[in-house]
């Protein structure tokens, strides 16, 4: 097993959705130089998941990663979806641009265990250190959510919890866009995650919700949370999507005073986005995408660029954070 405590000690990781084609058609070679990119800027923890891309991304990391030490490296992958032979035309989507294989969404154990042998295959290794159990909530699944996450927890939750009890993987959880199937798990007696993926709920520019329940359990249950999409799609950086959908206009309102002010103090809101989301202690990494070389070195330069504190002064006179975030003031 990698050293996971030295791989995580900088708190950033990549997350790999933007490289199964996310928005738009990325170049093999521009997919792989980004990933070439992480590990040279010293990036050692990656994200990735069958459903980005129909396993686009999954090989497409495995193709450069493999050439490395593998003790060297953090590796997380997710189940709940299996990659079918069976191709379909591709509408609009996340991934219209990813492979046309057609996707199966199941949480029992048996496809959990056949998810993970694809995805072992497919990054072109012998052990994952994490498994995340994808997508068991309302956005994806609409009301028959419920339905689903009983089934993870009957099968994938009993699946992983025994993985994790034999020394297979290091941890397990959910890794979903909201917050309630993450407070569910970690209310459980038995096979209760240890380790859980919280995308675009712990951002700088949208944390209330997260600081009711989520946060403060799974700092006093020790559950470690992994922040994907703390960019929130890019919208904060003034990309042209909120949470994978359309920026709306109290939001974007949101967003336009924050970058004002960062413009006042000399703050760019990568680097305070990146930084506040680390800062709480339940936080174990933080994982921006990304599908171009030259923003790795923008992300690991931001994890480590002085923020003043009147920029965060002002952020909570100004309500545009919540008083119960801890900041990251040196």
């Amino acid at each position: 097993m990698a050293n996971l405590h030295k791989v995580l000690q900088n708190k950033i990781g990549f997350g790999t959705a933007p490289l199964g084609n996310m928005f738009r058609d990325i170049p093999q070679e521009e997919a792989l130089a980004t990933v070439e990119a992480a590990w040279n800027e010293g990036i050692r923890y990656f994200d990735t998941a069958p459903f980005y891309g129909a396993g686009l991304a999954e090989s497409r990391l495995g193709e450069v990663l493999s050439q490395y030490n593998r003790d060297e490296y953090a590796l997380s992958t997710k189940v709940g979806r299996l990659i079918l032979d069976e191709e379909e035309e591709k509408g609009s989507g996340l991934f219209t641009h990813g492979r046309s294989n057609k996707i199966a969404t199941d949480y029992t154990a048996d496809a959990t265990l056949r998810s993970i042998d694809e995805s072992l295959r497919r990054l072109k290794t012998d052990r994952l250190d994490f498994v995340f159990i994808h997508d068991t909530s309302r956005d994806f699944l609409g009301d028959e959510w419920i339905t689903k996450f009983d089934e993870a927890r009957t099968g994938a939750f009993r699946v992983l919890s025994r993985l994790q009890e034999e020394g297979v993987i290091n941890g397990w959880g959910l890794g979903v866009n909201t917050t309630e199937p993450i407070e569910l798990a970690m209310d459980m007696d038995q096979a209760a995650p240890t380790m859980s993926l919280s995308a675009t709920q712990y951002t700088l520019l949208q944390h209330e919700r997260a600081l009711q329940r989520m946060m403060p359990a799974a700092q006093e249950k020790g559950v470690g949370i992994v922040v994907g999409g703390p960019f929130n799609s890019g919208a904060l950086l003034g990309g042209d999507y909120f949470d994978y959908a359309a920026i709306p206009p109290q939001v974007q309102e949101r967003i336009s005073a924050l970058t004002e002010i960062g413009r006042r103090h000399g703050v760019s809101l990568k680097a305070a986005a990146l930084q506040f989301s680390t800062a709480h202690p339940a936080v174990a990494a933080v994982i921006p995408g990304s599908s171009r070389p030259e923003r790795i070195k923008e992300d690991v330069a931001a994890m480590k660029a002085e923020i003043p504190g009147a920029f965060w002064d002002e952020l909570l006179e100004k309500k545009l954070i919540s008083a119960q975030a801890p900041l990251p003031r040196s």
